[in-house]
């Protein structure tokens, strides 16, 4: 077999592997998607995305900046692992999900974007940072949040995963540059009292009008 055959032949191989992921990752289920972006620069994206299936969310609503970054700076999370792993993983703090910086980056637009959202629509945010190899990758954390009646919802979707700042290598039969795929997270709210079950979806959320009542904000007495 010459090389430019083996070279083709590879190159097949490769292609049909990398096409069978695709369609693993976007074919099985239709994703939301977004309508509209709120906010986009070199540290955060914030956007709001339509649900493909009934949410009844309660959107639009009003969150001030000063609240969202209370409420989120008090969530944390552990990886999901399965036995024996889990034990393990059970015997270290949760990580706090943002750092300071992270939620000044963010909240403002997060707030906007409750307020522009309708009842089928969730807010979709993005914090970016160089990566390991900056001129190669781009550190990423998101996720996105939604609120219905009394609950307060977020959903990690990636911390800190590197992604490759070079959309065309996701093509590159050689060496294709495959998306992390987004993580399986435990999150944990203090205090847990706030932390309950919506029973609408059966998921935790925050009651984030109780927290707030009960919180001391920055400046208030």
């Amino acid at each position: 077999m010459t090389r430019k055959r083996i070279d083709r032949w590879s190159n097949a191989v490769i292609g049909a592997v990398l096409a069978g992921w695709l369609l693993s990752l976007f074919g099985c289920a239709r994703l939301p998607y977004t309508v509209q972006t709120v906010h986009e620069d070199q540290r955060a994206v914030v956007t709001i995305q339509r649900e493909v299936k009934p949410a009844g969310y309660s959107h639009p609503v009003q969150i001030s900046a000063q609240d969202l970054a209370v409420m989120l700076g008090s969530f944390s999370f552990r990886e999901k692992q399965k036995l024996p792993l889990r034990w393990f993983a059970e015997e270290t703090p949760p990580k706090r999900i943002f750092r300071q910086d992270e939620l000044e980056a963010l909240v403002l637009f997060l707030a906007e974007a409750l307020q522009k959202a309708g009842p089928e629509e969730r807010v979709h945010f993005t914090v970016l940072a160089p990566g390991m190899n900056p001129a190669l990758e781009r550190d990423t954390t998101d996720g996105w949040i939604a609120v219905r009646g009394p609950y307060f919802h977020l959903t990690l979707e990636h911390y800190h995963a590197q992604f490759s700042i070079r959309k065309e290598e996701m093509w590159d039969l050689r060496y294709p540059a495959i998306p992390p795929e987004p993580g399986t997270f435990l999150l944990y709210f203090e205090p847990n009292r706030f932390w309950s079950t919506d029973p609408t979806v059966n998921e935790r959320g925050l009651l984030y009008r109780d927290f707030l009542k009960s919180a001391i904000l920055p400046g208030s007495k």
